[in-house]
């Protein structure tokens, strides 16, 4: 590992498609890199079956691919690796996703989350995309938010409405804010 001098990490939360696009600036990084980690991110956001309720993040290390997050679909775990396997320059993917446990309690925690999020109006319109910004992952009771606001009053008020959820033990606010 130390004759790797570049690791890139790019976290996908909802969500991917919450991630900023790559900066103008490569940071260091190659074109190559900067190329290869767009396809990789792009394969993912338009999986058909992937939602608001995975957080998928993964990091380039030369040719190896890691995957790490969490999924809701057991199947997702699979088409992550799949999709990210057929972008051209990745020899590797190791799979870290964990597949969320399922329970009535969890999907109902789930459910009333997205209902208090994006029924608030100043949360809707994150609401209106293919694959909302805000990542919704619950695990035994625990919610976790996971993606980007453009505001630190929009983080904020995420925090009070998942914090309201009838059920839910805790909540851990982990939304970025984006200056825009």
């Amino acid at each position: 590992m130390l004759k790797t001098t570049r690791l890139f990490i790019l976290s996908l939360a909802l969500g991917l498609a919450a991630l900023p696009a790559l900066a103008t600036s490569n940071n260091g990084f190659t074109d190559d890199q900067l190329r290869v980690a767009e396809k990789v991110r792009k394969q993912i956001v338009t999986l058909p079956f992937y939602s608001l309720f995975d957080n998928v993040a993964f990091s380039l290390d030369g040719n190896t691919v890691t995957l790490n997050g969490e999924v809701y679909r057991p199947s997702m775990r699979k088409s992550v690796e799949r999709a990210a396997m057929q972008v051209e320059g990745v020899n590797e993917v190791v799979n870290n996703l964990e597949i969320l446990p399922t329970s009535f309690h969890d999907d109902r925690i789930r459910i009333a989350t997205l209902r208090a999020l994006y029924s608030h109006p100043a949360l809707n319109r994150y609401g209106f995309r293919s694959v909302p910004p805000i990542h919704i992952i619950v695990k035994n009771g625990d919610i976790r938010l996971e993606g980007v606001v453009n505001r630190q009053s929009e983080k904020n008020m995420a925090g009070i409405l998942a914090n309201g959820v009838f059920g839910a033990f805790t909540v851990t606010n982990n939304l970025r804010v984006e200056k825009i």
